[in-house]
């Protein structure tokens, strides 16, 4: 490991933000960081020869090949399923990410879509649009119950802010020996049907592998209240979206809110684009005005730990 400060690439910032900012904000945390910010994909490829760490988004098999002096890649991503894993064990790279930073924002964008579909505030945003003065009623969040597959970061932050409004929180992990206090009930993955038979809402906050791909199908969905409704912030794939259409379609469940879909952007002849009780966002629930101050904060510590040859420490390590 070279003892001098590493030399550094920055590459397409996320949530279309300013990289250029994101560099001022990782120099401001790591003072002593040589950082190189590369201004195009062509520039990248030249830069990333000598470049010693990677911060990025996105790493195409094209720059890995040109990646000769790569010790760690710091992904502003918190899923990581669009890196090729294998190829940068092989290679001995350490690949860290960004969980954590979403967690705030698209907890609250849970929230906000929970509270769309119980206070039927998108009956009231149609009404509007049409002039019409109807009255018509709400639920309340208090008392229902919500189950998260996937209490990781992201998930234990869904299950506090459910908790904080008095409902129920069920949730699925795969290491049930510990679990935030907030969640009155954790499962084994093998009993994801038990908390979608007992939950009013599911959101989905586990990443995609190839044990995750497709777990919502008919027969989940069958598990589901009739008048349940599933949130998928976690990946389009995680869903199959056409028995998705089919169990709203046949009243199996209520709806659905998605900000992640299988393709994206979602075809514009998608039945999931006219069908009243499902909500489409296009993948910006994790965005937030603190976005570069966290993922800065992620890489100034590793940095530091970098840099004292304390890899086996580093925060969010995945490699």
């Amino acid at each position: 490991m070279a003892e001098q400060p590493t030399t550094l690439l920055l590459h397409e910032a996320p949530h279309g933000g300013n990289s250029a900012e994101l560099a001022r904000e990782i120099e401001r945390q790591a003072t002593d960081v040589d950082l190189q910010l590369a201004e195009s994909y062509d520039d990248a490829r030249t830069r990333i020869e000598s470049a010693d760490i990677v911060i990025t988004r996105e790493l195409t098999s094209e720059l890995l090949d040109h990646a000769d002096n790569l010790d760690w890649i710091q992904a502003l991503n918190a899923g990581v399923d669009s890196y090729d894993l294998n190829r940068i064990e092989d290679m001995g790279v350490i690949l860290t990410n960004a969980a954590g930073v979403h967690a705030n924002p698209i907890a609250e964008q849970v929230l906000g879509y929970m509270l769309i579909f119980e206070r039927n505030l998108h009956r009231g945003i149609e009404q509007q649009r049409q002039n019409i003065w109807q009255h018509y009623s709400g639920g309340e969040l208090r008392g229902q119950t919500l189950g998260v597959l996937g209490v990781g970061e992201i998930g234990g932050r869904i299950a506090e802010l459910g908790s904080a409004l008095g409902m129920t929180v069920l949730g699925t992990k795969r290491d049930t020996s510990t679990a935030p206090d907030t969640v009155d009930e954790i499962h084994p993955p093998d009993e994801t049907h038990q908390v979608l038979a007992e939950s009013d809402y599911v959101a989905i906050a586990c990443p995609l592998t190839d044990q995750t791909e497709g777990l919502l199908g008919l027969q989940e969905f069958a598990s589901m209240k009739r008048d349940g409704v599933v949130i998928n912030i976690g990946r389009g794939p995680v869903i199959n979206q056409d028995d998705l259409v089919t169990a709203i379609q046949k009243g199996k469940i209520r709806g659905a809110a998605l900000d992640v879909t299988d393709p994206e952007p979602l075809p514009l002849d998608s039945p999931l684009w006219d069908l009243s009780d499902v909500i489409v966002t296009p993948h910006m629930a994790g965005s937030t005005p603190h976005y570069w101050e966290r993922s800065a904060e992620i890489f100034a510590t590793n940095y530091e730990r970098y840099l004292a040859g304390e890899t086996d420490a580093f925060v969010n390590r995945v490699i």
